[in-house]
């Protein structure tokens, strides 16, 4: 690194499970996010901020006046634009070095596939039960770990899933059948609850990334913002799983 990148992230490499080598880690690595809504402002912003060196943002969607009120990475100037252009010209205001790839459509199939394989970790910032079961087959296919939020009217959760054979995945969590579909446009949503869901899986990220601490692999943080509660509850491998099952 050299010394406007030393300076830039100093206070980073102070911490001692990060230094030099972890933020190297971070500068290297490619992350895919899915959804630049409410999820998605804060988890671009902070791996920006951070230093990941290449950020994949996928969202087929424009700014809407009704988005700027938790959308932070989104401005009033913004409405009308497609959110991964609004997103890429935040994060170059951000992080410059940043490298920002961007895909205006949805994302599926083999396009989804190929995305998954070159990243390093997957975040999921999707609304919907369609897009999440698609991601996580991907994910385990190609054996990406995959950092999961969702967030709605007070309360949120977040939690990760290593997809290293070993651990959960999210079908093992949800049935892909049945689930009950809250959107936030139907239901409202209190706009920090998905800053403080966002900025947890931006964190899980790095943690990833750099190969530090305990993630939360395993297990599911559940937040609970009208009355102020954490709760974690512990996720077991569902023996079978269609999508992770060895049978």
């Amino acid at each position: 690194m050299n010394d406007e990148q030393l300076l830039r992230y100093s206070r980073q490499i102070l911490l001692p499970h990060v230094d030099v080598a972890g933020q190297q880690k971070l500068n290297s690595a490619r992350v895919l996010i899915i959804g630049m809504g409410g999820l998605g402002s804060p988890v671009a912003t902070y791996l920006a901020a951070a230093g990941v060196g290449e950020l994949v943002l996928v969202d087929f969607d424009t700014v809407d006046l009704s988005n700027l009120q938790r959308q932070i990475i989104h401005a009033t100037s913004n409405v009308g634009e497609p959110k991964v252009d609004s997103a890429r010209a935040r994060i170059a205001d951000i992080n410059p070095e940043v490298k920002v790839e961007t895909i205006s459509t949805k994302l599926a199939g083999e396009a989804l596939t190929l995305e998954v394989e070159k990243a390093n970790i997957v975040v999921d910032c999707t609304d919907n039960f369609e897009a999440r079961f698609e991601l996580n087959r991907a994910c385990v296919r190609a054996g990406t770990p995959l950092v999961s939020g969702a967030a709605i009217r007070f309360e949120g959760q977040v939690t990760v899933f290593n997809n290293d054979g070993n651990s959960p995945c999210y079908r093992c969590l949800y049935r892909d059948e049945g689930e009950e579909e809250l959107r936030c446009s139907e239901n409202g949503i209190l706009a920090p609850v998905v800053g403080v869901i966002g900025t947890l899986q931006a964190t899980e990220v790095l943690k990833t990334i750099m190969g530090i601490g305990e993630t939360l692999n395993g297990r599911l943080m559940i937040f609970d913002g009208l009355m102020m509660e954490w709760r974690t509850m512990k996720l077991r491998r569902d023996p079978d799983c269609p999508v992770c099952s060895r049978k």
